[in-house]
């Protein structure tokens, strides 16, 4: 024995359990390499997975694993083993809303993509930066007779978060159910006080964790929506967040501009279910108790409702992206703050212009994240010479994601960008033949008055040390 332990310790001097450690490393690089070439949703994507892994492994499959998914077959499973319920829901909701069914040709084609079909009947406001948004869900919440849901992606414990959260205490205080849920990832500052505070007042507030484990794994998939549904009948959804600086309150950003529309009438019950997806991979329960009965007609905007994310048999959130800029015949008008928009996207974007639509494109000058502002800078030389018409939101900070195709609006969560297009779950909102869509246009106007034209030198006008830096984090946009 003692002849053994000394030929092991020999073999480690040598060097050979260094080599050993160094060639299952390797292996596994190649393993998650195949992974991603079967997995991933994009080429280039796949490609620079597949590099980083077999080349430098030690450091790229901890990120792969944290990283690298990019279908999140949690969630379906977890849908499928509880199919029967949830589909047995979506069916009713969809035959007890038949006679109220969108039989518009602008949303007829995006029917497929929805759980429930688009409804006529919808009474829809656009509620334009922080104070309109929140002093109108606050109103909401204080008229609420059963059910409150209320999920956002970042929720803080400042004077908006405390504020909200008073205003759902009372409501609970009246005998309303009310449930909260946030994002893990996109919260994970907010203040476990802020819960314990609400949940001694009888709230359920929960947290949307795409790992079911201790270990933090899955946290590329985010929970991006933004909705609150009061008594299944008035939906709030857009791009606001919970927390000062959504109030304009930022010292860094100072005004900060968004967008959030809030929709009386049978499209509600979409964005409950919505809500009731995320609540039941949150917490296992089924959300039979609340709301359920359709609401009466309230105006005559046409709404759909699409919830899109990583667990989709289909890219839903870039089809309907694509959908949108293909349909346009006269105007393409689009606001997002990250505009890294994959190659079929642009390219739709281009073909749109040149072919004569009025393609008009708003991101922030200020930006959130540099490296995302250095990717959209190597977009705008082919944009001009496609026709596109690039301007900046100078005025603090625009969040807002929108999109106006001819007199079709879109407001939602989804931002232009990989993210949002296969890795996070978004919601958005299409409405048409109402008053949402003259809303939005005379926004777009206020908002263009408020940019500067962004032309040709915004990029020739840099350094080719920057505009290389540019080019290097347009090529990690794929696995962002």
């Amino acid at each position: 024995m003692p002849e053994a332990g000394a030929d092991v310790a020999r073999w480690i001097l040598d060097g050979g359990a260094i080599t050993g450690i160094v060639l299952l490393i390797e292996a596994i690089g190649i393993l998650c390499a195949l992974d991603s070439v079967m997995r991933a949703r994009t080429p280039q994507g796949s490609i620079a997975w597949a590099l980083a892994l077999v080349f430098l492994p030690i450091i790229s499959v901890p990120l792969y694993v944290a990283f690298g998914q990019r279908r999140f077959d949690g969630k379906v499973l977890a849908h499928r083993r509880g199919r029967h319920a949830l589909d047995r829901r979506v069916g009713a909701v969809t035959r007890a809303t038949a006679a109220l069914h969108s039989l518009d040709p602008a949303l007829v084609s995006l029917a497929p993509l929805c759980r429930v079909p688009p409804t006529r009947g919808n009474d829809c406001e656009l509620l334009i930066d922080g104070k309109a948004t929140f002093d109108a869900i606050e109103r909401a919440i204080d008229a609420a007779k059963r059910c409150i849901a209320f999920q956002f992606y970042i929720i803080r414990d400042d004077r908006l978060g405390r504020r909200m959260a008073a205003a759902l205490a009372r409501a609970r205080a009246r005998g309303v159910r009310v449930m909260v849920l946030y994002d893990a990832i996109g919260s994970m500052h907010l203040a476990e006080g802020w819960c314990d505070r609400l949940r001694a007042e009888g709230v359920e507030v929960r947290a949307f964790r795409t790992s079911r484990t201790a270990l933090p794994i899955n946290i590329n998939f985010r929970n991006h929506r933004k909705v609150v549904i009061v008594d299944g009948s008035v939906a709030f959804l857009g791009g606001l967040n919970v927390g000062d600086e959504y109030m304009g309150e930022s010292p860094v950003f100072g005004p900060w501009r968004d967008t959030h529309v809030r929709i009386a009438g049978p499209a509600a019950l979409a964005v409950q279910l919505s809500f009731a997806e995320d609540w039941r991979w949150a917490t296992g329960e089924e959300l039979t108790s609340v709301d359920w009965a359709v609401p009466p007609e309230h105006g005559r905007d046409h709404v759909a409702i699409l919830p899109t994310g990583p667990a989709d048999d289909l890219e839903s959130c870039s089809l309907m992206y694509l959908h949108l800029i293909g349909r346009a015949q006269r105007r393409l008008w689009v606001a997002s703050p990250y505009f890294v928009p994959d190659q079929a996207t642009f390219a739709a974007l281009q073909l749109a212009a040149l072919r004569g639509v009025d393609v008009r494109v708003i991101m922030p000058l200020k930006p959130d994240n540099v490296l995302v502002r250095m990717s959209a800078l190597t977009f705008i030389p082919e944009a001009l010479a496609a026709g596109i018409k690039a301007y900046s939101h100078t005025v603090g900070f625009m969040h807002q994601k929108v999109m106006l195709s001819d007199d079709l609006a879109c407001v939602g969560t989804a931002n232009l960008d990989n993210r949002s297009l296969r890795i996070n779950f978004e919601i958005s909102a299409l409405a048409h033949g109402g008053t949402l869509s003259k809303q939005v246009e005379a926004m777009f106007h206020s908002d263009f008055e408020g940019c500067h034209g962004i032309g040709v030198r915004a990029w020739s006008g840099r350094s080719w040390i920057y505009r290389g830096a540019c080019r290097a984090a347009r090529l990690m946009a794929p696995i962002q």
